[in-house]
């Protein structure tokens, strides 16, 4: 047997593992797909001609005429509102466009002090979202930069142009060399030792070699049948595409495709235009609903109530609409936008830009968060992570003889080589570059997969040192180190090789062999024929290894109740050595072309149970989002390259990074700007806080208005006069709702955070109908007090009673903002934000300074008598215990608060 044979025997299950993936294939359209194909299997002079181009390049008539027939070499992405535009969109809010209805009746029924109120908190809030996005805005566009702007190219009369990115048309020759982004879909013609990184595209850490030779059309299938399959576009070497970049090496191309015709194109149509609706914006829809719902019954009511019993039809629609002013918390969209705000700047601190406000609350709400792996999780940088014998122990001869080979050899410097030579101790340990002198270099080439160099140390023997593929590289080895010692490379040493290899690779590794053989100082020039019989001395073994504080964050995500899900293109098993290197525990592991066979709903039940997806296409990583979606679940989704751009746009927050491609960042709703992911799991903290503020207000505005109306309802029916005018119940409100508009800085229970949170209208209901009501027995009592106390019985004496339970009204909604923040005792347990104390102190002093002013009488209000407030005192007292004891039964039969 020989050693190609053991190696192949060893190895094939790991083939037949990456073979199971069936690669990479974005869906693209077909007849692009097909032109890209076909040129791939034809020969240099074919192609060119297919293309109408030669390889002096085009004249200025042809560009000028593909110009006209492609367009220019620039693909669909989302554009920056206008100003105006943005503004205007900030109208287009559920509970904005109730309130201008309401204000429009209002203005339409003579009621202008009402129609001001409702249109100046509208106003308002619209400029302070404006504000705040548009300056989100102008940050997000500040960081859209490409790599390299400008392509080289070689056309009739200039050897080499600089030319615009959009400036490329088809049929152009590109010359590529390191450091250059690929301006379009190409075919290589020439090529030297060039490496290209698609990470961007496929999610592969690693640089992929490429050539010019003409591409297979078919490859042998891994089915026990023999049956042939077509390879994918990007499984072609000879093929390279916009939006990759070259690592090492040149080469030249001619250009296929440009613009939304590329691959990088038609993944560009796919995620722009309207987005969907994330969870923030459904959520603040159905409460807008249920709002709605509840004024359609509870209005007309009130309306048909007290025009039949009063006789004043026209005074019962203007109290009427009132109420129905008191039932919209009028106050929303500036507190929601209040909250988002506050939390927008808090995170622009620890360096992050949030370009849609919303996508604050939906990180606080996520549930489950999807991540890519490669430039997310780890830090796409490769590093020498080991250097082994064949047993498996780490031998510094083995990082000695690499770094000799890469420090010596002339060719360009690949990634690997990189890795190595960033082991600067062994300058000094090796005396370089004094202590040894190079005779001769043999190149690395494809065909071999191997480069060499022949040193001597200073007045010492001449050795070949060789690096490179490892079953190329043992191919022509007769013998192996071990402890010091040269012994003959035996079957079961080989076996032991390959199985150290295959292990390695399981835990993602990239093995590259090391070998020498000693040389004789006399021979001036060395080839490939001085390859052979070489001593195997070991191995070197490259990783992109996990961000420093991964484990950290994907730790304290776990802990706050956010699951973790790996969506990458890359391979399996390197996906799976990076979930134990950062704490993640697969449960199930699914391939892309699993997925390919499952209808919607069968992957929404697999994906909830799936901790691994790899060997992704971009629009099966955007489908498995959307599923989990489909599962209640709020889905974030963190990445960084063009294949995650359409699951970026689906999710219902998109995260990435400032060094992310163009597309993905266009895509995300948050940037960070900083390599740390810990900053995520305080995202999600601020966005729990953000939630938390703003259903605060949404219950307690909510309950007391539903509790405001029930009272109504009561005293329209046995009162024989208004129980307070339309004018009152609107200033109430607008003063409840003040005091409670620093909400935003107020303080969330740690309890609360630990986990996430939805909106859930049937909770609001829920709260409304049992909460509300309790304010209504103190209100009874009120109008007891008022009616048979102080005699406010009749027409001429309503003032008094209006007064009064405007008073108590105010002052028990002001109460209840310090019941319904927290879910313990307050003042006791839990203390509101200085702010909070502030403002709610301010709005009772105001509240009952009102009917002694000038404008409380302008309001239909009178002074009330000293006798009134002991009589208030004490009702609030008992508001405030039976409030906290329905507050604890509340809890224990329905486990939640807010």
């Amino acid at each position: 047997m020989t050693f190609r044979e053991i190696w192949k025997n060893v190895a094939r299950q790991v083939v037949l593992v990456k073979g199971m993936s069936g690669g990479l294939r974005p869906s693209v359209d077909p007849a692009l797909s097909e032109l890209l194909i076909q040129v791939s299997d034809m020969d240099n002079a074919s192609a060119l001609t297919l293309l109408a181009s030669a390889t002096a390049g085009l004249s200025a008539d042809q560009v000028e005429e593909r110009l006209q027939k492609y367009g220019r070499n620039t693909v669909a992405y989302e554009r920056a509102i206008p100003p105006h535009i943005m503004l205007l969109h900030g109208f287009n809010n559920p509970f904005v466009i109730v309130l201008i209805i309401l204000a429009l009746v209002s203005y339409l029924t003579s009621d202008l002090k009402g129609a001001v109120v409702v249109s100046v908190m509208v106003v308002v809030s619209v400029c302070m979202r404006f504000f705040q996005e548009y300056r989100s805005s102008k940050a997000a566009e500040a960081l859209k930069s490409m790599v390299k702007t400008t392509a080289s190219v070689r056309r009739i009369g200039f050897a080499k142009q600089e030319i615009a990115f959009e400036e490329v048309v088809p049929g152009d020759i590109i010359l590529l060399s390191a450091g250059d982004m690929v301006p379009a879909d190409v075919r290589l013609l020439t090529s030297r030792d060039i490496f290209i990184s698609e990470s961007s595209l496929t999610g592969e850490a690693m640089p992929i070699e490429k050539y010019d030779t003409v591409g297979q059309a078919r490859e042998k299938s891994s089915q026990p049948n023999g049956a042939t399959k077509p390879l994918g576009l990007l499984e072609r070497s000879n093929l390279c595409f916009l939006g990759t970049n070259v690592v090492s090496g040149t080469a030249t191309a001619i250009v296929v495709h440009t613009g939304e015709r590329t691959l990088f194109g038609s993944l560009a149509k796919n995620i722009v235009g309207s987005r969907s609706l994330t969870s923030f914006d459904r959520g603040v829809n159905s409460v807008t609903w249920l709002l709605i719902r509840f004024m359609l019954v509870m209005v007309p009511i009130v309306f048909v109530l007290n025009g039949a019993l009063k006789g004043d039809w026209q005074e019962a629609f203007l109290f009427a609409i009132a109420v129905a002013v008191g039932l919209t918390p009028e106050m929303l969209p500036m507190v929601v936008t209040a909250n988002l705000a506050k939390g927008a700047v808090a995170m622009s601190k620890r360096k992050v830009i949030v370009k849609r406000l919303n996508s604050i609350q939906n990180l606080g709400a996520m549930d489950v968060l999807c991540t890519d792996k490669t430039g997310t999780l780890t830090q796409d940088k490769i590093i020498l992570e080991e250097h082994l014998n064949i047993r498996d122990e780490h031998d510094a001869r083995v990082l000695k003889y690499a770094y000799l080979n890469s420090y010596y050899q002339t060719g360009l410097k690949n990634l690997l080589d990189r890795a190595v030579l960033e082991h600067f101790e062994m300058l000094n340990e090796l005396w370089l570059p004094e202590g040894y002198e190079k005779i001769d270099e043999i190149p690395f080439d494809f065909t071999r997969r191997r480069m060499s160099v022949i040193v001597r140390k200073r007045n010492g023997a001449a050795t070949l040192i060789c690096k490179g593929a490892v079953e190329e590289l043992m191919n022509i080895c007769s013998h192996v180190e071990l402890d010091r010692k040269v012994v003959p490379l035996s079957i079961e040493l080989v076996r032991q090789a390959h199985e150290l290899v295959l292990k390695k690779n399981e835990n993602g590794c990239r093995m590259v062999a090391v070998a020498y053989k000693p040389m004789e100082s006399t021979v001036a020039q060395f080839s490939v024929d001085d390859e052979h019989n070489l001593v195997l001395l070991g191995f070197i073994a490259f990783l992109d290894p996990p961000k420093e504080t991964a484990a950290e964050a994907i730790r304290l995500l776990h802990q706050n109740g956010v699951a973790v899900k790996i969506l990458t293109g890359d391979n399996d098993i390197v996906t799976k050595r990076v979930c134990l290197e950062v704490g993640i525990q697969i449960q199930r592991v699914a391939l892309g072309y699993e997925i390919e066979r499952l209808n919607d709903r069968e992957l929404a039940d697999m994906a909830v149970h799936t901790t691994v997806f790899a060997k992704l296409a971009p629009m099966q990583k955007a489908r498995i989002v959307r599923a989990l979606q489909s599962k209640g679940h709020t889905v974030g989704f963190l990445g960084d390259g063009i294949n995650d751009a359409p699951a970026l746009r689906d999710a219902d927050v998109g995260i990435s990074v400032d060094t992310a491609t163009d597309i993905a960042r266009e895509s995300a709703d948050i940037i960070l700007l900083e390599k740390s992911l810990l900053v995520l799991e305080e995202g999600v903290i601020k966005g729990r806080e953000v939630y938390g503020n703003i259903i605060k207000y949404i219950k307690m505005t909510a309950s007391s208005n539903f509790g405001n109306v029930f009272s109504i309802l009561i005293a329209s029916a046995f009162i024989p006069f208004l129980p307070m005018l339309a004018v009152q119940i609107l200033v109430q409100n607008l003063l409840y709702d003040f005091s409670q508009t620093a909400l935003p800085w107020d303080k969330m229970d740690p309890e609360f955070l630990r986990k996430p949170r939805k909106w859930e209208p049937q909770g609001i209901a829920r709260f409304m109908v049992f909460i509300g009501p309790v304010s209504s027995v103190f209100d009874i009592m009120t109008f007891v007090v008022m009616w048979f106390v102080f005699k406010a019985n009749t027409v001429e004496h309503q003032a008094v009673f209006q007064s009064g339970w405007f008073i108590e009204g105010l002052l028990s909604q002001t109460l209840v903002v310090h019941l319904i923040r927290t879910q313990k005792i307050p003042f006791l347990q839990s203390t509101a934000s200085a702010p909070v104390l502030l403002t709610t102190l301010f709005i009772v002093g105001l509240g009952a300074w009102l009917p002694y002013a000038s404008i409380g009488e302008a309001m239909g209000m009178t002074a009330l008598p000293w006798q009134y407030f002991p009589y208030l005192g004490i009702m609030l007292l008992a508001y405030g215990v039976l409030a906290q004891l329905v507050k604890t039964w509340y809890i224990r039969r329905f486990r939640a608060w807010l």
